[in-house]
C-alpha cells in the first residue's frame, strides 16, 4: 500500500478578510485560502450566515463596531490582532486566491530585501472577465507585520461613509515589489448591493475631495508616478472639469475599449460614471449647506 502524500507546507501568512453580509462570496474566498497559516474574518454585525460560514471553515471571527473616526476596519485589525506570522495579506470576501499566486507568495516571502508586494486584481463583473474598461488595478495587499499602514486622508468620518477603508492605500516602509499572478475579484452579489455600497463610497469621496487638507495624505498625486499616484492625479483633476462623468464614461468605454467587454463592460463603465456624478452632486450639496 502506498504511503499517503505529505500535507502541503503552510504558507506563513496571516490573512485578514473584512466582511459584512458576505455569505454569497465568502465560501469561495475562504476555500481558496487552505494552506495559509491563519485567517481572521473581521465582521460588522452581519445578519446573514457570514459568521457561521467563516467558523465552519476554521477562520477566527472577530466583530468590529464602528462609531466613526479613524482607524477603520482593516487598520484596526492590523493594529489589534495577535498575528502568528510575520507577513499579512489583506483579502476582500469577493477576492479569490489562485494556486499560482499562492505559490508565488510562498517564494516571495523568502526575499529579505522586500517589505511589501502589490497584487493585481482580475475583475469579473456580471459573469464576465473585464479585460478593458481600465478595470484592472493593483493593491498593496501583502506586507511585513509592522512595516505598513493605511494612509489617513480623512479623520473626521462617520458611519454613512462605510466602516472600511475605501480608496486609501497601504503605505509600506521600505522596498516594495509586484507579484506577477493576479487575485480573482469575483463578486456575486446583486447590482442592488453594489449600488448601496457605492453610495457609501461616494459619501466618503465627496468629503475627501471637498476637504483634501483634512488628514495627512501619504500617497502623492502624480501623473508620472505609480498606478495609484496616477489614478489619484487623474481623479482629482477630472472632478474639476464640467461634464466629467461623461468624460469618464467615454474614457473607460471608448478610449480604454470597454465596448469589447460587451454588456457587462457597458454597465460597469456607466456605473463608474454615475458614481462620479453622485460624488459631484454631494460636493455641491455640502457647499450649499455651508453657505
Amino acid at each position: 500500500m502506498s504511503n499517503p502524500s505529505p500535507p502541503a507546507p503552510v504558507v506563513p501568512v496571516s490573512v485578514i478578510v473584512p466582511v459584512r453580509n458576505e455569505a454569497r462570496n465568502l465560501p469561495r474566498c475562504l476555500d481558496s485560502l487552505v494552506g495559509f497559516g491563519e485567517v481572521y474574518v473581521i465582521d460588522s454585525e452581519s445578519t446573514d450566515d457570514t459568521v457561521a460560514i467563516a467558523q465552519s471553515r476554521g477562520a477566527k471571527v472577530l466583530q468590529f463596531h464602528y462609531a466613526g473616526g479613524w482607524p477603520k476596519k482593516r487598520q484596526w485589525a492590523m493594529d489589534t490582532l495577535p498575528f502568528a506570522f510575520d507577513w499579512i495579506l489583506l483579502l476582500d470576501a469577493d477576492e479569490v486566491m489562485t494556486p499560482e499566486l499562492g505559490e508565488e507568495i510562498r517564494h516571495a516571502l523568502l526575499n529579505p530585501e522586500v517589505n511589501g508586494y502589490s497584487i493585481r486584481l482580475q475583475m469579473y463583473f456580471l459573469g464576465r472577465i473585464l479585460r478593458h474598461c481600465d478595470a484592472s488595478f493593483r493593491k498593496m495587499s501583502l506586507f511585513r507585520k509592522g512595516r505598513a499602514r493605511f494612509e489617513c486622508r480623512l479623520r473626521n468620518q462617520d458611519t454613512s461613509m462605510a466602516d472600511i477603508e475605501i480608496h486609501e492605500h497601504v503605505v509600506v516602509d521600505g522596498p516594495a515589489a509586484e507579484l506577477r499572478n493576479a487575485l480573482l475579484h469575483r463578486n456575486v452579489d446583486s447590482l442592488s448591493r453594489y449600488i448601496l455600497k457605492h453610495n457609501e463610497y461616494s459619501n466618503w469621496e465627496a468629503r475627501v475631495l471637498l476637504r483634501p487638507e483634512d488628514g495627512p495624505e501619504q500617497v502623492r498625486a502624480d501623473f508620472f508616478g505609480t498606478q495609484a499616484q496616477r489614478r489619484r492625479w487623474l481623479k482629482r483633476n477630472l472632478y474639476r472639469l464640467p461634464g466629467s462623468p461623461v468624460l469618464l464614461f467615454l474614457y473607460r468605454y471608448v478610449f480604454r475599449l470597454g465596448f469589447f467587454d460587451g454588456v457587462p463592460g457597458l454597465i460597469y463603465c456607466a456605473f463608474q460614471a454615475v458614481q462620479m456624478f453622485h460624488t459631484k452632486a454631494k460636493i455641491y450639496e455640502q457647499r450649499i449647506e455651508r453657505n
